[in-house]
């Protein structure tokens, strides 16, 4: 059962009002968090096996004077279909990009496992 809690929270500053929202939102079950009425002063939780009285105690702890306002069922807010939507047609490559060029290194292969061995000219000395 998804239940909707509303909570008034004194809260003077944007700080509190972060602390409050983050506080709230790190409760278990909860799905979403939202700010209400005119000063920002209420909380609205949504969620599924929240225990209101622990949220307000926590945030009485936390952030300061708080109030249980309300505690019901969660109503779903049925989606009304788009009047008309509208489709454009884009050109099949609309969308293409070019390709990316694959750099490819080749490696002379020898029957030493693909690297040469440089030798000195014959007839030479390897001292001078």
């Amino acid at each position: 059962m998804t239940q909707k809690i509303v909570i008034k929270v004194e809260m003077t500053s944007d700080k509190c009002r972060s602390k409050a929202m983050t506080l709230v939102a790190a409760t278990s079950g909860v799905d979403s968090v939202a700010l209400a009425g005119d000063p920002k002063d209420q909380v609205v939780v949504i969620g599924d096996g929240i225990d209101p009285v622990k949220l307000t105690t926590a945030l009485r702890k936390k952030v300061g004077h708080t109030q249980l306002v309300q505690v019901g069922e969660a109503k779903k807010e049925e989606k009304k279909p788009a009047a008309a939507a509208i489709e454009y047609t884009y050109p099949w490559n609309y969308y293409q990009y070019p390709s990316h060029a694959v750099l490819v290194y080749e490696h002379p292969a020898d029957a030493y496992g693909g690297y040469q061995q440089y030798h000195s000219p014959p007839n030479t000395c390897s001292i001078m």
